[in-house]
């Protein structure tokens, strides 16, 4: 079973995953870096990860190279905690960032989320009785209402 470490603190400039790599040349080549980088610019968001086959190597780099300097930055190590799959913890570590609700891209339609099953839901019900006087108004609309019904019927006659 591999484990995986957090690497934090690394300087946001452009780093290379072989300059990670390094650092941790001395362990053996059982050790696998990653670098999570922004997509855009290309610097370094700040972590990592390092991959290695035992609970005791785990523990033994944690001890070596927690708090070591890389490029004028004391690192951060510790055991990686697992992806959440649906919620966002605020303690997890992530590779990739969640979609967030943004904006859409100028030119782009946003896209409903909405399933088929929800849409059913707004959709108007086709029962038997189909007169006005099954529906309901809005209890805070229903006397503005009331009063626009009075007004069309009086215009109609």
């Amino acid at each position: 079973m591999s484990v995986r470490l957090y690497v934090g603190n690394l300087p946001k400039d452009v780093i290379e995953r072989q300059e990670l790599q390094e650092i941790f040349a001395e362990e053996g080549d059982s050790v696998v870096t990653k670098l999570i980088s922004d997509r855009k610019t290309g610097k370094c968001r700040g972590f990592g990860f390092v991959t290695v086959t035992t609970d005791e190597e785990a523990d033994k780099i944690i001890e070596k190279y927690n708090g070591s300097m890389f490029k004028e930055s004391p690192l951060k190590i510790e055991k990686a905690l697992p992806r959440s799959k649906g919620k966002e913890d605020s303690n997890s570590q992530e590779e990739e960032p969640r979609k967030t609700n943004r904006a859409p891209a100028p030119g782009k339609a946003k896209k409903s989320r909405r399933s088929d099953r929800d849409k059913d839901k707004f959709a108007p019900s086709n029962s038997s009785s189909s007169n006005n006087e099954a529906v309901q108004p809005d209890p805070r609309w229903a006397n503005a209402l009331a009063e626009l019904k009075e007004k069309l019927a009086a215009t109609t006659n």
